[in-house]
């Protein structure tokens, strides 16, 4: 993947706005407000390891719980394509309030017991199911940001998911007015239209371990997309802003907002295991 400093600017400009604490918390009311991301792992050591039977197993799962659990507003899970390690998995729901969380749980676990009545063979699925996964995860819970661009609810292909994990810098000079204008403008230049952007998803921290977090999440046909949609900010932002000064002086008036550092993660959707 490719990076660039006028990437960077045209980045940090469309980034900043989606994690400020008051000034966009009201925008947008009806959306589902929260997210919650379960990072799993495989089991390495399981000899009987199958990708298909692990697809039939969750596959069997969603149809018999999660569909049909309204507290879960959306479900997805992903595989690992670039990031820190080859085991992860991440589990990801999306839900309406932070007491649908707990309340979707239990009714997880009554669907359960109407789906799998007789304790023995429901035992059996899930120690099947557990089977493919290390005792070890971590959980995150994230609000959900405004300017949303949706994945199309008829999708059935195994997207490319970038995740960029951005730093809040707690600036003192922060202008709410300010970046809900560049907000708006921003995503529209970048974002909205660009058909390359499959899905658009931005998420700043609610719990969990880092504060500072900001998180974007970009679908996209494959990899070879992402690359181009790297290469096409930084023409983008010279066809919207034609004066180098204007970008390199917009870009460093945004550059408070944030520290230098971000991460990057690649990931693959599993489309059929999606609600």
């Amino acid at each position: 993947m490719k990076t660039t400093s006028q990437l960077f600017a045209a980045m940090l400009t469309l980034l900043l706005l989606f994690n400020m604490p008051s000034a966009l918390a009201q925008d947008d009311s009806n959306r589902p407000m929260y997210i919650t991301v379960t990072k799993a792992h495989w089991n390495m050591d399981y000899e009987d390891f199958d990708m298909d039977t692990w697809k039939a197993v969750e596959k069997e799962y969603l149809e018999k719980v999660i569909k049909k659990n309204d507290l879960r507003v959306g479900h997805s899970v992903y595989l690992h394509q670039m990031s820190p390690s080859n085991s992860e998995i991440l589990f990801v729901n999306v839900y309406n309030t932070w007491e649908d969380i707990v309340k979707a749980n239990e009714k997880d676990d009554e669907l359960a017991e109407a789906a799998w009545p007789d304790e023995t063979a429901r035992n059996a699925f899930f120690d099947k199911q557990r089977a493919y996964y290390s005792p070890i995860h971590s959980d995150e819970i994230y609000y959900t940001m405004p300017l949303v661009k949706h994945v199309p609810e008829n999708n059935t292909k195994d997207l490319i998911l970038y995740v960029r994990t951005n730093h809040w810098a707690f600036p003192k000079d922060y202008d709410g007015d300010e970046i809900k204008k560049l907000m708006t403008d921003n995503f529209d230049v970048f974002i909205k239209d660009n058909p390359l952007v499959k899905g658009y998803y931005p998420h700043r921290h609610a719990w969990g371990n880092d504060s500072s977090e900001m998180i974007e999440a970009y679908f996209l046909d494959s990899l070879a997309d992402l690359d181009k949609m790297f290469d096409g900010f930084s023409e983008i932002a010279k066809k919207k802003w034609p004066n180098e000064a204007d970008r390199e002086a917009r870009g460093k008036k945004m550059g408070k907002y944030f520290t230098p550092e971000h991460g990057d993660a690649v990931y693959k959707l599993v489309a059929e295991l999606s609600k």
